[in-house]
């Protein structure tokens, strides 16, 4: 598994999104003075998230 990595800004397709103000205080307190936008960050997130489902799911296909 690798590691989380802060990305540059890819390109990306707009969403709306709702997060507890917690969760947007510490997203921007690590993107800080990287060149990343709160999307980008998101999206290596759940990126890094499906991956490691994928890599559950292929260790024990018989859990579904």
């Amino acid at each position: 598994m690798g590691r989380f990595q802060i990305p540059s800004t890819p390109p990306t397709v707009n969403k709306t999104i709702r997060f507890p103000s917690d969760v947007v205080e510490e997203v921007e307190k690590a993107m800080q003075g990287k060149n990343c936008t709160f999307s980008a960050f998101v999206i290596a997130a759940v990126r890094t998230a499906l991956a490691d489902i994928h890599e559950a799911d292929a260790a024990h296909p018989d859990a579904r």
